[in-house]
């Protein structure tokens, strides 16, 4: 089993001035730990979920390339970007960018967008959820012949493309891996069978339904004729590794869990990781016990 950090909040000690060391001392003791990857959200404003819209938050591709200079290893990629905030060419050619800079770290993470307040606020459109996922399919279908011997035109009912060009192509092959976010049964996980080469899951809706919404992607994959295992299925949730909260016993076991119903690649934010001393306990006790998982 892989371990990844996702960080979705920078509201940390020390204010805006501190922002950049804490960061770079987070994602630097993560790839020393063994992380395998490392995730920001795209988003512009703080989610309510985990603060206030006034909350700090950055810009998650500019973020993305800054930690990419700090580090070696680590995979890199948003968790997700909200379909309607870039240009499917210009966010293809963003991903491509990182993944070359990087050395062929970069994942493309995906969705339809949900955040209405974020996208009227700085005046981005916001169709309807169907139209969102008009335009999902068609950024999918962009990317894909982006990263092929296809420079020709896309022509499709939202975007319309004269030359779908990107020169240099990423290093990754066949090309940074698209991972679609999001759990809905008709037309989410059918679009990670058909286009896409990871799922991620929500942990916090428990182990029964998260095994249920693979089923589901299982079976769209049958209906596709895709192979499911071609499929990294990873799961996104929060741990709080401090005293009188969860213990590296209590992570390993949700590790366990998961990897059991066929997740293999778990994405974990830290509510204290600007405290370094849960990265550490990762790196010292759980990623080596779930390695084999």
């Amino acid at each position: 089993m892989r371990i990844g950090l996702q960080i979705p909040s920078f509201t940390w000690p020390g204010g805006t001035a501190a922002l950049a060391p804490t960061l770079a001392n987070i994602v630097t003791t993560a790839e020393d730990a063994g992380f395998y990857s490392v995730w920001v959200m795209d988003h512009f404003f703080q989610i309510e979920m985990i603060g206030p819209a006034e909350h700090e938050m950055l810009e998650g591709y500019s973020t993305l390339s800054y930690i990419s200079g700090l580090t070696k290893q680590v995979k890199l990629g948003t968790l997700v970007t909200g379909v309607i905030y870039r240009y499917p060419g210009l966010l293809v050619k963003t991903v491509n960018t990182l993944d070359v800079l990087s050395g062929g770290r970069a994942y493309l993470g995906i969705g339809a967008a949900w955040y209405e307040r974020e996208a009227k606020g700085l005046g981005v459109p916001y169709p309807a959820t169907s139209e969102r996922f008009e335009r999902l399919e068609e950024t999918l279908q962009i990317a894909h012949q982006m990263w092929s011997e296809n420079n020709g035109t896309f022509s499709g009912k939202h975007y319309q493309l004269a030359e779908t060009l990107s020169v240099p192509q990423p290093l990754s092959k066949p090309h940074p891996p698209i991972l679609i976010g999001g759990m809905g049964e008709q037309k989410t996980l059918r679009l990670v069978a058909q286009y896409a080469d990871a799922c991620n899951m929500f942990l916090f809706a428990g182990a029964d339904a998260v095994r249920q919404k693979l089923d589901v992607l299982k079976g769209h994959c049958d209906a596709l004729g895709r192979d499911y295992n071609t499929i990294e299925r990873t799961g996104l949730g929060t741990v709080h590794v401090a005293p009188g909260q969860m213990s590296a016993g209590d992570v390993i076991a949700l590790c366990k869990e998961m990897a059991g119903i066929g997740i293999q690649h778990l994405i974990f934010n830290m509510p204290n990781v600007a405290d370094i001393t849960p990265l550490e306990t990762f790196g010292r006790e759980i990623i080596p016990a779930v390695a084999e998982f």
